[in-house]
């Protein structure tokens, strides 16, 4: 994070009051991508996530940016929930620092 930004306000609008924030969802590459700076970036935001005291949720796989990211969250004591979509499971390699894991049949979000 630049020096001369702000940090945002950790709370979330629900409800009468504000309430912190505890966990941030994160959904990017699967892949490193063809440039050391996402790598970089990807790290980056998982020791930002430590600092504000976040957890993460996420695809739960341990390659690409989405490893990374989950790899500095972990390593800096926070929690880690990885959910997977069941079809993937004989293909993705499920993240062995992950805390927790769930499983779901679809990706799908149902309308409100």
């Amino acid at each position: 994070m630049e020096a001369n930004q702000e940090k945002a306000p950790e709370t979330a609008t629900g409800g009468d009051a504000p309430r912190p924030v505890r966990a941030v969802c994160v959904f990017c590459g699967s892949r490193p991508g063809n440039r050391p700076s996402f790598s970089a970036a990807a790290l980056d935001l998982g020791k930002q996530l430590v600092e504000r005291q976040l957890d993460l949720v996420y695809g739960g796989g341990s390659g690409g940016l989405m490893g990374l990211v989950s790899k500095a969250v972990h390593d800096g004591g926070r929690h880690v929930l990885g959910v997977i979509p069941s079809a993937l499971l004989p293909e993705e390699v499920v993240h062995a620092r992950i805390s927790s894991a769930t499983y779901t049949h679809a990706c799908h979000v149902l309308p409100a």
